[in-house]
């Protein structure tokens, strides 16, 4: 097993562990917000939010290139600042997995969050707690499980993406080539010992977590 081989599963692990940082800082915020407020278009935004769940992966991609390509408004300024496009990076990558994980980790919090007692909260502020130490003492550790859950679904989801990967970050080997394009290309290019041995990684990984996510329960 030579550094080719690990290459793809070290690079998955650090874009799934980015990845899940942006979705659990996001995924939380957003979902205390919309467990808490009542707004107009809820159902509309809510909707919005979780269709990653739902699209293919490619349109998840089609759609990161019409945003974020070079073409886009957003792209060129970004180029513009950072002298490099960001499609065919490693954070091109990042954003794809965290884009099609966020569904997971915010419908976690938020199935979380609407199962705390309200008056537990509500006793806390008429105690003179803060509306951050409410959120910090009382929300989330009465909704741990379900936190824990989102993050293990987030993460598992974030190193097994791969049609976004594909279309907006590419497969340069060494860059942004993950466990699942590997995969792709050994199949395709006969080198099936090598494919096996991804899949027993990738499968390893994800049954690990999902055990886990189970036994939480």
């Amino acid at each position: 097993m030579n550094a080719s081989f690990w290459s793809p599963i070290v690079l998955s692990l650090q874009t799934a562990a980015a990845a899940l940082f942006i979705v659990v800082v996001f995924g939380i915020l957003i979902a205390r917000w919309m467990s808490r407020k009542k707004i107009k278009g809820k159902v509309f935004l809510e909707t919005i939010l979780l269709l990653p769940l739902v699209l293919p992966p490619t349109v998840v991609g089609f759609l990161l290139i019409m945003l974020l390509g070079r073409n886009s408004l957003i792209g060129s300024v970004i180029e513009n600042l950072s002298g490099q496009q960001i499609m065919f990076t490693w954070q091109a990558a990042v954003i794809a997995a965290a884009v099609v994980a966020f569904p997971m980790m915010y419908q976690s919090a938020k199935t979380g969050f609407l199962s705390v007692d309200m008056r537990a909260e509500e006793a806390a502020r008429v105690d003179g707690a803060s509306e951050w130490k409410v959120f910090l003492y009382i929300t989330l550790p009465l909704s741990v499980k379900a936190l824990v859950a989102g993050v293990i679904l987030s993460f598992a989801r974030a190193l097994g993406e791969f049609g976004a990967t594909l279309m907006f970050a590419g497969n340069l080997p060494g860059k942004t080539q993950t466990m699942p394009t590997a995969i792709y290309v050994a199949f395709e290019s006969g080198n099936m010992e090598a494919a096996w041995l991804w899949v027993s990684v990738i499968m390893a990984i994800s049954f690990i977590m999902l055990l886990t996510t189970r036994l939480l329960n």
